[in-house]
């Protein structure tokens, strides 16, 4: 189902959600890398990882320029590395480890500062990505680094990255990266790429899954009338947007698309 907003996929299974994935990510991986040489993808945490498992099985495995690839966080945990709720930890364990990107392209924030030190150094990072390297484009519609993919999960509440429903944080409308030390859900530390920073990306992959998240899908697909506006709902790049649904997250679609086979 195309629309203003976005490209919407809807699938039976996990496993063809998966495949369908692995097949998008590819095609871009490959159109970026022999556009420009490089490909640069933002990943965020939940259960996104089961959903890119066959992204590091064949054919893409062997076949993708894996050299290519700049990897960065979403948003992130401000806790160690090896600690049961850190981003990075459930991406390495679940991809970077199983393909064979260079880890010096791997841009995990530094987990030694504090939440709002961490925050400033990654932004610092990205900035020289932008103005000192051909790594990442900017975008020349609003000035915001503008990466190829980001791939985007969600919480039943609606929020995006660390982005949640009524917190100031929301509006934030000059930082590229941004904390939070209050987050309605554990652990409290938090840094988090704001809204034009999300929305300047050149493609958006919203990867929802389960019952839990169906009201937020359907307030923001349906159009729902609704005075508390759901961060999912901000979610509007100037480049693609494409969801990548299963059947518990669409369960409640008015409009529901037609299942991919």
């Amino acid at each position: 189902m195309g629309s203003g907003k976005g490209e919407v996929n809807v699938f039976n299974k996990r496993e063809d959600l998966s495949v369908s994935l692995a097949k998008y990510i590819a095609e871009l991986s490959d159109k970026f890398t022999k556009e420009r040489g490089a490909f640069t993808i933002v990943l965020s945490g939940g259960d996104l990882f089961e959903s890119l498992g066959k992204l590091v099985e064949s054919p893409y495995k062997e076949s993708l320029d894996w050299s290519k690839w700049f990897v960065f966080w979403l948003d992130e945990r401000v806790v160690p590395k090896n600690h049961p709720d850190s981003n990075y930890l459930l991406a390495y364990d679940h991809f970077l480890s199983k393909v064979p990107i260079l880890p010096g392209n791997v841009y995990a924030i530094n987990d030694a500062l504090s939440a709002e030190g961490a925050a400033d150094d990654y932004e610092t990072c990205i900035k020289h990505l932008v103005n000192d390297t051909p790594i990442i484009t900017r975008s020349a519609i609003t000035g915001f680094p503008k990466f190829d993919l980001m791939l985007v999960g969600m919480g039943p509440d609606g929020h995006v990255a660390s982005l949640f429903p009524g917190h100031p944080l929301v509006q934030e409308n000059e930082r590229w990266v941004t904390f939070i030390k209050d987050s309605p859900k554990p652990p409290p530390e938090r840094i988090t790429f704001t809204f034009p920073v999300i929305n300047s990306s050149a493609n958006i992959a919203l990867v929802i899954v389960g019952e839990a998240a169906a009201h937020a899908v359907h307030v923001t697909l349906d159009d729902v009338e609704d005075s508390n506006v759901l961060p999912i709902q901000m979610v509007s790049p100037e480049g693609e947007l494409t969801w990548f649904l299963d059947s518990g997250a669409a369960s409640k679609l008015k409009r529901a698309p037609d299942v991919a086979k």
